[in-house]
């Protein structure tokens, strides 16, 4: 693939930067849990949010994100998943989001054509550059539904 990673993740950071910053990025007043996660996710931007604000499959701030919360730090979870390597990379998690809901997936019906593509460009530049990782979480599947899912621009 031509483009490299870099020009992904700054493309990624120019097609959504008009996602405006919502007030709130959960459901904050609903429980406990949801007010944590926002306050969790409150200092940072799609630039500045980290691997470890991201958390793990057990304790996920973006899972309870709102479908507008999710667009906005979808640039950020494009540069950590394409950047960060190691035994905590992102890949389980950005691809059980990707794949949220199935076919009914609104975050996908949220995003732009062009989002969406540029989603899908960083995918592809996983199954190309990352397949060995990919393999060895067991998550070949979900990036090949997820390359599926976010490619086919007429259903979303």
């Amino acid at each position: 693939m031509e483009d490299s990673r870099k020009s992904i993740v700054a493309r990624a950071e120019k097609v959504f930067s008009a996602v405006e910053r919502p007030q709130h990025f959960t459901d904050h007043m609903h429980c406990c849990e949801c007010q944590d996660h926002d306050d969790e996710l409150q200092p940072f931007t799609p630039a500045t949010v980290t691997r470890e604000a991201l958390g793990h499959m057990g304790w996920d701030p973006i899972t309870f994100c709102t479908n507008h919360g999710f667009r906005y730090f979808l640039p950020g979870m494009i540069r950590i998943v394409m950047t960060e390597t190691g035994d905590d990379n992102y890949y389980e998690q950005f691809l059980w989001h990707l794949n949220w809901d199935g076919d009914e997936n609104d975050r996908i019906k949220v995003c732009t054509p062009r989002e969406r593509e540029i989603v899908h460009q960083s995918l592809l530049w996983l199954l190309e550059n990352r397949v060995e990782e990919i393999e060895e979480d067991m998550v070949s599947n979900e990036l090949l539904m997820a390359i599926e899912r976010w490619g086919n621009q007429e259903e979303a």
